[in-house]
């Protein structure tokens, strides 16, 4: 959506968003990982999460022979429609966990990128991204990925809580400098907010290869999201 001082005031906010990310990836540790993998992080002392993480960092973009569409829980943006399912593509007997997580991984990239492209063919230009939440503090595969598949850098906010910093910077707003707060909330977000030293630079040679994958990412998303094959919705109907 779009809204006028939704942000900051005088500015127009334009709000897009994918309907699972960190959900995906929570789906196939709990429901798709074998058995071993579970006693393989164990051994090592890490979770499955970050068991997965280091295997699949070891992969090249394209290596895994993978590519999923982001909708296991629907399309917010672009497409906004609930009734779509997740895909994976190119599996085959060899395929390994960590190969699937990678394609998961991948595939919330190039939903990610959808969006960005979207605004940016449209007038509204994104340069740089800004990444909060957990996410980006837990998995530097996945941060590295999305600065080469959206071929764009990105920094960190240093906070682990980034709703709940928001939300005390407007409190902060409401009770006003002579509450010991601040008068807008640009002065309170240059005070209270923190970016991390760290940033994520694209890498030119995956760059190269993830265009490529993301057209074919394009063809599968226009074919079965654009009303081509409705399949995933003739799928549901049988439940």
């Amino acid at each position: 959506g779009v809204v006028e001082d939704g942000i900051i005031p005088g500015y127009y906010g334009y709000e897009a968003g994918q309907s699972a990310v960190g959900d995906i990836f929570a789906w196939y540790v709990n429901q798709g990982v074998p058995a071993y993998v579970e006693k393989e992080a164990e051994k090592e002392g890490i979770n499955v999460h970050q068991w997965l993480e280091q295997k699949a960092a070891v992969y090249q973009p394209g290596e895994t022979g993978l590519l999923a569409l982001d909708w296991w829980n629907g399309n917010r943006s672009v497409l906004v429609d609930t009734e779509l399912s997740g895909l994976l593509i190119g599996a085959t007997l060899q395929t390994k966990p960590e190969e699937i997580y990678r394609a998961l991984l991948e595939a919330t990239a190039f939903g990610t990128k959808k969006i960005v492209d979207a605004f940016h063919e449209n007038g509204v230009p994104v340069d740089e991204l800004y990444a909060c939440g957990g996410l980006p503090q837990k998995n530097k595969l996945l941060m590295q990925i999305y600065a080469d598949v959206t071929n764009r850098t990105i920094k960190i906010a240093a906070s682990k809580q980034t709703p709940a910093l928001g939300a005390a910077m407007f409190g902060a707003v409401a009770a006003g400098v002579d509450n010991g707060g601040y008068d807008s909330i640009l002065e309170a977000a240059e005070k209270m907010a923190r970016v991390k030293d760290e940033v994520v630079t694209p890498i030119p040679e995956n760059v190269a290869v993830y265009e490529k994958l993301y057209k074919e990412y394009s063809t599968l998303h226009d074919y079965f999201g654009r009303g081509e094959n409705d399949v995933m919705k003739r799928l549901k109907s049988f439940r």
